[in-house]
């Protein structure tokens, strides 16, 4: 197994200089960067990443921690992590806390301790004390209130502006009789969109009672649940708005029970746009978040801190991507006249 140090002498150039090239650290010429390159592919050269984790008391590893695995959006975050952490030569560790404050606690003892050189935290119920505690770097990702910094490293999301899109769209087909399903999960961290589409039908004088809103978990039979009851209390509803896309199928999939056709009968519109948004029939309108830059801008910021342990002008940075966009299809229609109505 060719080692470092043959690589190095292969090169012309020091151990540390070869240390240097493969971590993207250090001030390395670009003809002593690719004369070590060449090195490195004539001897066929692997690095030894234990030997590295152990000398350095952690590993060339970025770790994620999210909430629940099983919501389809954190597998399509994760990857796109995974690919931003692999562009810049570490590899991604995924930590399920299967939405449990003691299994996250857990697990951001552990991986500040020397499993990871930092981590990237979703919705994982862990308070922002325990975060600042870390021995590691720790970046938010996907912050819900760009307007309210949370005093720690993160990549924010206008998601009020994504309730706002959703409401004028339902708005402008010209629905009146709305009714919202907030997919709360165990964190509550869908108070931002929800209110901003609350206001935002509410400022166009359309009442909005108490009465047309459910609470449901954060799953698809969450979203079931809640807009069911919700359909046989409020028959009237003409387009049902949920928080995320998850509880927004499960609200197609009652009104198909309940006889109910969508969008004819009924209009459903979520936040997020996950793949399986694309793939209901019909198709789910959604208002999609910059997943894929928002990953990308987490995993620099969090690499900009494992440079640069705690500098005054990142330790609470929040960068905001750019702002949600509507994807308007098959699930959302102008309302049916009234019976009687001739056109």
């Amino acid at each position: 197994m060719t080692t470092l140090s043959e690589v190095a002498s292969h090169a012309g150039v020091t151990p540390a200089t070869v240390s240097n090239v493969l971590r993207n650290r250090g001030r390395v010429s670009q003809e002593t960067r690719e004369r070590v390159m060449a090195a490195i592919s004539a001897l066929g050269y692997r690095p030894n990443l234990n030997a590295r984790a152990l000398a350095e008391g952690r590993g060339p590893t970025l770790a994620l921690m999210v909430s629940s695995i099983a919501n389809p959006f954190y597998p399509e975050f994760a990857l796109a992590v995974e690919q931003a952490a692999r562009d810049h030569g570490s590899f991604m560790l995924l930590c399920n806390t299967n939405d449990d404050p003691a299994t996250a606690y857990a697990y951001l003892n552990q991986l500040s301790g020397s499993l990871s050189e930092g981590v990237l935290v979703m919705n994982c119920n862990l308070d922002f004390g325990t975060l600042r505690q870390s021995r590691a770097p720790v970046v938010l990702c996907m912050w819900e209130k760009p307007e309210e910094p949370p005093g720690l490293p993160c990549v924010a999301v206008n998601f009020r502006l994504a309730g706002q899109l959703a409401a004028e769209h339902l708005l402008r087909l010209g629905h009146r009789q709305i009714g919202v399903i907030i997919g709360n999960g165990k964190g509550g961290v869908h108070t931002t969109r929800m209110q901003g589409f609350i206001d935002t039908v509410r400022a166009a004088g359309v009442d909005l009672p108490e009465s047309h809103c459910r609470n449901g978990l954060d799953t698809v039979q969450g979203g079931y649940e809640a807009a069911r009851a919700l359909l046989l209390d409020q028959p009237g509803l003409s387009a049902i708005f949920a928080t995320n896309d998850l509880p927004a199928i499960g609200v197609m999939h009652a009104a198909t029970d309940l006889k109910l056709s969508v969008p004819d009968d009924l209009s459903v519109i979520g936040i997020t746009d996950i793949q399986m948004a694309q793939e209901t029939r019909p198709a789910l309108s959604t208002v999609a978040v910059p997943t894929q830059e928002a990953a990308e801008m987490a995993v620099d910021l969090l690499r900009k801190l494992i440079k640069q342990p705690a500098p005054a002008d990142v330790a609470d940075e929040m960068r905001v991507t750019s702002e949600p966009v509507l994807k308007p299809r098959a699930s959302t229609a102008p309302p049916r006249p009234p019976k009687g109505y001739a056109d």
